[in-house]
């Protein structure tokens, strides 16, 4: 197969890596061949000693398609991309990899000693990769069939290995990548690593253009309340706090943004309303699909399908018997609860290994023989030449008929072992949903028969809908709990100087309580069975509740200090205390103390506030002004403190109250103050 003709390697003597800024986006480039006596092995992987021997070991294991699941295929070479997520490992050999560094747009940083912790510069703060809990790769893998090689062929693929879930930018990198390698070898690792380290910083929930040679991708970044607290970032504007649907849907609200929901369910619509709820709750689903990117892209999509609540069980787009969890997940006993997770499969041995799995779907077709069409045709949605992987699926829209219900009776009869002789879409569930699926949604859905043009075109209009309508879904869901992260700004001639109030404490009794008494609301009324409580009462038990409301209590508690200092900035501190009781007073001026040393603090740490000495400047001329108006007793003690002194400065005009007498100190030397 041709290069790409989009990308060209520009003649550079002078083209370097810069490991640390190729770190932001890759934690390295591998080629594995499959070895007919030994195996999977890893040819190279750039920058070398970026992984330990256990996890070359997993990589490679993962990043072939199962041999159990490939039909004979004849065609000269077949290409496919896939993705797969494997746990880091801990490992005394792994070397210490320099982080990735993810800016934030719109930085704000908060002064209260009590929030220092709580607070993270994205433009500062490094994490050490080896803290962090996954893995992703993307693979592109190319199998050569020869009838005169031993058993018939060759197979090989290249990896990139990333912290970070950009399909939108890995897959499209792998377009040109695949190609390029098995025309330039090792060579094309190092241009391309080149290109990489050029790249600006990534930037959550925007727009980014990143050049690769001559070629430009413009991609899509997942925002950042979707990724993992492990990745050292979370969101801190005020959208964050409360659920609501976005202004601008061009902007993701998930990962996975880019999936292809329409063509992976597209013969199992109905069920997808079902699939939600077993999402939201975090209940374990087995996925089978006949190749890794079908299975790849039904987990892909179920994730993409509760945004913008970030999925918090484990997900493994493409999970092998080789992975080091299969061991536990394969000594399950029958009664024992199968952790959350969802496992996108292609092996029918997991039917049998994993029986205590409640849920399982299988998804997708089986792929076509060559002799009857060739490969750069089979897929329709791709571009001629392109390899196999999250594409469109060349499948009907059935139609809801008796027959087809009849079907669904038999399929559920047989249960899942049926596929062991026939590939067939379908979901095994005992869960009884309780949304009921919108009819005027599947209705609007538009069934573009079998060209690949208008398929292509069509599918994306129908992913739109559906995206739409589960992003509606979602948050109409989410909003009562809206209140809990509602800030509160100071009132006009309030004192902004005193800790802001606790945002509303959370009892899951007394919310079900609250929420059974008000109803859930119009839209999901309409929507849902009348036991619609116990669907909340299932998610508040399930583990994508509590990390996603503590990460909204946080982001709900950086809006509410950051408020509160920008009424300290505003605040007229003469007239605040001008009618004040001495010992309010003092107790002022502790707590203009507190904030300075807070604000300080930070910039010690390197987390400074872009108005940091702005801030700093009014908090030191407030310090005087109400130390000005202190009993000259109260001043000698306050200033006993060296720190505290050092504070203080001569201020320009003595600050003259009503009733008070108007004193100013000089600059006091360390000796006078003690």
């Amino acid at each position: 197969m041709s290069r790409s003709p989009s990308f060209a390697v520009k003649q550079e003597l002078s083209l370097k890596t810069d490991l640390e800024s190729l770190q932001q986006w890759v934690v390295a480039f591998c080629i594995i061949r499959f070895d007919l006596e030994q195996g999977q092995l890893i040819e190279e992987c750039y920058p070398p000693g970026s992984l330990s021997n256990e996890e070359e070991l997993d990589v490679a294991f993962s990043s072939f398609p199962d041999s159990v699941s490939q039909n004979q295929n004849r065609s000269s070479i077949h290409d496919c991309i896939f993705f797969f997520r494997i746990q880091r490992r801990k490992s005394s050999e792994q070397r210490n990899v320099n982080s990735s560094e993810i800016v934030e747009i719109d930085d704000k940083e908060v002064s209260s000693n009590s929030m220092k912790d709580k607070v993270i510069n994205r433009r500062k703060i490094r994490n050490d990769t080896k803290q962090l809990k996954y893995l992703y790769g993307y693979v592109f893998n190319r199998q050569r069939h020869d009838e005169r090689l031993r058993r018939g062929g060759e197979q090989k693929s290249v990896v990139i290995l990333s912290h970070n879930p950009y399909s939108s930018v890995f897959r499209p990198l792998l377009q040109i990548m695949g190609p390029l390698y098995f025309d330039l070898g090792k060579k094309a690792l190092e241009h391309i690593a080149a290109y990489v380290s050029m790249w600006p910083a990534p930037v959550p929930g925007k727009h980014m253009e990143l050049p690769i040679g001559n070629a430009l991708l413009k991609v899509s970044l997942p925002p950042a309340h979707s990724l993992s607290f492990e990745i050292g970032m979370f969101e801190e504007s005020a959208s964050a706090m409360a659920p609501f649907l976005p202004n601008n849907q061009s902007i993701p609200q998930g990962l996975f943004h880019d999936s292809d929901i329409f063509g992976t369910f597209r013969s199992i619509l109905l069920q997808l309303w079902l699939l939600w709820e077993l999402l939201l709750i975090g209940e374990p689903i087995l996925i089978i699909g006949p190749t890794p990117p079908q299975c790849c892209e039904a987990v892909a999509s179920l994730v993409s399908l509760v945004a913008p609540l970030p999925c918090s069980i484990d997900f493994r787009p493409y999970f092998t018997i080789h992975d080091p969890d299969f061991k536990h997940l394969n000594s399950l006993r029958e009664g024992d609860t199968f952790p959350p997770m969802i496992l996108g499969v292609t092996n029918l041995f997991f039917l049998k290994a994993l029986r205590n799995i409640p849920h399982i779907v299988s998804v997708g077709s089986p792929a076509l023989n060559s002799n009857q069409v060739p490969f750069a045709s089979r897929s329709a949605g791709r571009i001629h030449g392109r390899p196999e992987g999250f594409g469109l699926q060349q499948l009907s829209l059935k139609k809801f008929s008796p027959s087809s219900l009849l079907s669904a009776v038999k399929l559920r009869r047989d249960g899942p072992l049926c596929l062991m002789t026939e590939h067939k879409e379908a979901v095994w569930s005992t869960y009884v949903a309780t949304t009921k699926p919108d009819t005027s949604i599947l209705n609007r859905l538009i069934d573009a028969g079998m060209l690949p043009r208008v398929e292509e075109s069509m599918s994306v209009v129908n992913n739109e809908i559906l995206r739409r309508h589960f992003l509606e879904l979602t948050t109409n869901f989410l909003a009562p709990f809206g209140p809990y992260f509602r800030a509160t700004t100071p009132s006009e001639g309030s004192l902004p100087f005193i800790d802001p109030p606790p945002l509303p404490p959370f009892d899951a009794d007394e919310f079900l309580a609250n929420l059974s008494a008000r109803g859930v609301g119009k839209f999901l009324s309409k929507r849902m069975k009348s036991n619609w409580l116990d669907l909340y009462k299932r998610f508040l038990k399930g583990p994508n509740f509590m990390p996603w409301f503590q990460r909204r209590l946080t982001v709900a508690e950086q809006e509410q200090h950051r408020l509160w200092r920008q009424a300290r900035m505003k605040a007229d501190i003469k007239l605040l205390i001008s009618k004040m009781p001495e010992l309010e007073v003092v107790d002022y001026f502790n707590a203009i103390e507190r904030h300075l040393l807070g604000e300080i603090q930070m910039e010690k740490l390197g987390r400074a506030a872009v108005d940091f000495t702005e801030t700093c400047q009014k908090l030191k001329k407030d310090l005087q002004a109400v130390f000005n108006v202190l009993p000259k007793d109260m001043q000698q003690l306050l200033l006993m403190n060296p720190e505290r002194a050092a504070l203080l400065q001569l201020s320009s005009e003595p600050t003259k109250l009503p009733d008070r007498p108007s004193l100013q100190i000089g600059v006091v030397s360390s000796t006078s103050s003690r």
